[in-house]
């Protein structure tokens, strides 16, 4: 009875577009616990990578404004391998994919951890992000295959908690390995967690042959390579070239207007589009891809950046800065626990709603931040973030695809995931830049009103930061600097409020799950 219900669901997935064999539904427990070791795999090494950024930046002799390269190179390779990596899943089949994609994860990372110099590290940071760029969105098109249409919800909160195991580990563990170690071992943890994930998936998952691919689209393909290259490198490059006042900026800008211009003509033109348009045409699909790009940009990229804030401003060591922002990731677990349960009695809209308000009042938190806090302050408005975070992203994980067609699925946790990441990268630069000409705008500010002259400033200044003297100057320069990059750090947050504020019609557009009506489902249940 057993082997019969296996066989009938396996051709009641395949009917509806899924790709799962009875061989992947009978093994479907480890082939989900080993999809959710390589996903652990990659949103571990984000947040090590994070909290390790002030030594890394240290070691191969990076200005700050370079040193985010790091984070974005990844990001932005994966955002430009994604969607490649579901044409060739479909051509070479997604076991071979799964299995070459976390090979060259993990020898990628080794590379990084042996890097001597920045241009060496993101080069290999660029590796790992085209290896590991098919892992997440394949992983939950095969977990989306496996399961039966009313689990979806219970499986991909499952699959969420992996994704934010990462986010509760990896600060601590960095912390830990960078402190007691060195940086170089935050790449080298991917060793271990990558074998497993391969020997498992090797002996358990069916094996697909592919050969199912579409036409491929080069014109397509090379116009969203245009776009998501000269916007990077426009937000990147922008801050140190004076934005619109370089020739080379207006080179990106017309790169990225180009190529997406091209894209969206090809789309809607091509008869085999890069990316089919029945995606476009998915109400939910569209504003939940919408919502993951702000919430990556808002949200993700202000967490990538604290751990510079904690050990360049406010002194924290390494490890420090690792548990200050572990409760980020807590909250987030905490968040999705709870939302197959929100999502039943509250709704999707409700639990999105709250989810933005909540992470309001993180940010809110956060523009109160000061130099002389201890981490009680961070660890607060990263727990009430996590909890923000997870109440949009586990909604956001189902509810992407409720409507939308199995035989898509693919496609669509490719392009969701392209958002996300692109939402990361510009994100990252964008708060990095708003960080740099702020605190450029307050050090101006605080230096102005620094007078030797002033009884006052002459009662409460410290002896040693005379300004009369060459070191004492030196000394108030720096501290005056540190105070404009609080400054800068508060203004950005509160930058934000309103940019989550303006996400909130988005809402309206998105349609509740219906309930599942099919009997068939019963029966082999």
């Amino acid at each position: 009875m057993a082997d019969l219900a296996l066989t009938e669901r396996a051709a009641f997935l395949e009917q509806h577009g899924g790709m799962a064999s009875a061989k992947d539904i009978a093994n479907r427990r480890p082939i989900t616990a080993a999809l959710m070791l390589a996903t652990l795999m990659v949103t571990l090494d984000s947040t090590i990578a994070n909290v390790a950024l002030p030594h890394i930046q240290g070691s191969v002799s990076a200005a700050q404004d370079q040193i985010t390269w790091v984070l974005t190179s990844y990001i932005i390779a994966t955002a430009i391998m994604t969607p490649l990596s579901g044409w060739l899943a479909q051509k070479i089949g997604r076991k071979r994919m799964f299995l070459m994609s976390i090979f060259g994860f993990v020898v990628a990372s080794m590379l990084c951890g042996i890097a001597t110099s920045l241009p060496e590290i993101v080069l290999f940071r660029l590796l790992q992000g085209i290896a590991g760029a098919s892992m997440m969105p394949l992983s939950q098109s095969v977990m989306l295959d496996m399961y039966p249409p009313k689990q979806v919800p219970q499986v991909m909160a499952i699959w969420s908690s992996a994704v934010i195991l990462g986010p509760i580990m990896g600060p601590a563990l960095g912390g830990w390995l960078t402190e007691d170690l060195s940086w170089r071992w935050v790449f080298f943890i991917n060793l271990p967690i990558g074998i497993l994930a391969f020997l498992i998936l090797n002996f358990y998952m069916d094996r697909d042959e592919g050969g199912r691919e579409r036409p491929f689209d080069f014109l397509g393909f090379g116009a969203l390579v245009t776009f998501v290259c000269g916007f990077q490198l426009l937000l990147d490059r922008g801050p140190s070239q004076d934005w619109f006042d370089s020739k080379e900026i207006w080179v990106e800008a017309t790169m990225a207007v180009v190529g997406l211009w091209v894209f969206v003509v090809q789309t809607i033109t091509a008869e085999q589009p890069f990316f089919h348009r029945d995606l476009a045409r998915d109400r939910n699909f569209v504003t939940t891809t919408i919502f993951g790009f702000f919430t990556g940009a808002l949200l993700y990229a202000s967490s990538a950046l604290l751990p510079t804030l904690m050990q360049n401003l406010l002194g924290f060591s390494v490890l420090q800065s690792g548990y200050a922002s572990m409760p980020r990731g807590l909250g987030s677990l905490i968040a999705f626990l709870a939302v197959p349960t929100l999502l039943q009695r509250f709704g999707a809209r409700r639990v999105l709603f709250a989810g933005l308000i909540i992470s309001m009042v993180a940010l809110w938190q956060m523009t109160q931040f000061d130099l002389s806090m201890t981490a009680t302050p961070i660890m607060i408005s990263g727990l009430v973030q996590g909890l923000g975070t997870g109440l949009l992203f586990a909604p956001l994980t189902t509810l992407a695809y409720v409507t939308l067609s199995p035989v898509h699925r693919t496609e669509g946790t490719i392009v969701s995931t392209m958002a996300r990441s692109l939402g990361s990268s510009a994100g990252i630069s964008v708060i990095q830049a708003g960080i740099i000409s702020k605190s450029a705008m307050a050090h101006s500010v605080l230096a102005n009103h620094v007078q030797p002259s002033d009884p006052v400033f002459a009662a409460v200044n410290p002896a040693f930061m005379n300004p009369d003297t060459t070191l004492g100057a030196e000394i108030l320069n720096g501290e005056v600097t540190r105070q404009a990059t609080m400054i800068a750090y508060d203004a950005v947050f509160g930058m934000m409020i309103p940019m989550i504020i303006v996400m909130i019609p988005l809402l309206l557009f998105i349609r509740p799950p219906a309930q599942p009506t099919v009997a068939h489902l019963e029966a082999v249940d």
